[in-house]
């Protein structure tokens, strides 16, 4: 993001702006970030940059609490994983009990639906 040092934001695309809005909350040395659809609004091709500044992040062992639908993701960088349904905890535990062994037909239902795995 070094070049664009002096860009205004209307200079930036959605990317690059989710990009700088990370390293401005990482500057304050949280003990904890939260996300909410990182993504949601972004461009796909501009969606792997993101994804790819929150990987590096959770790598450094800084907690984060994400809201997300992007599952494969969620699945190689989370800890812990709550799965909410009509906002109420469906399912929780870990990255690979959620993924890869559901125990709730709902939770089971939608990874089938944006995992095709389950």
């Amino acid at each position: 993001m070094a070049p664009y040092i002096n860009a205004k934001p209307a200079q930036l695309s959605g990317g690059q702006m989710q990009r700088v809005g990370i390293a401005r909350a990482v500057s304050m040395s949280p003990e904890v970030l939260l996300f909410d659809e990182p993504t949601s609004a972004l461009d796909p091709e501009m969606v792997d940059g993101v994804l790819d500044s929150m990987r590096a992040l959770a790598h450094t062992g800084l907690t984060m609490i994400l809201v997300t639908h992007e599952m494969a993701f969620a699945r190689d960088i989370s800890d812990h994983v709550v799965f909410m349904d009509q906002g109420v905890i469906a399912e929780e535990g870990t990255a690979e009990q959620i993924f890869e062994n559901p125990q709730e037909e709902r939770t089971k239902t939608f990874l089938k639906r944006y995992l095709n795995r389950v």
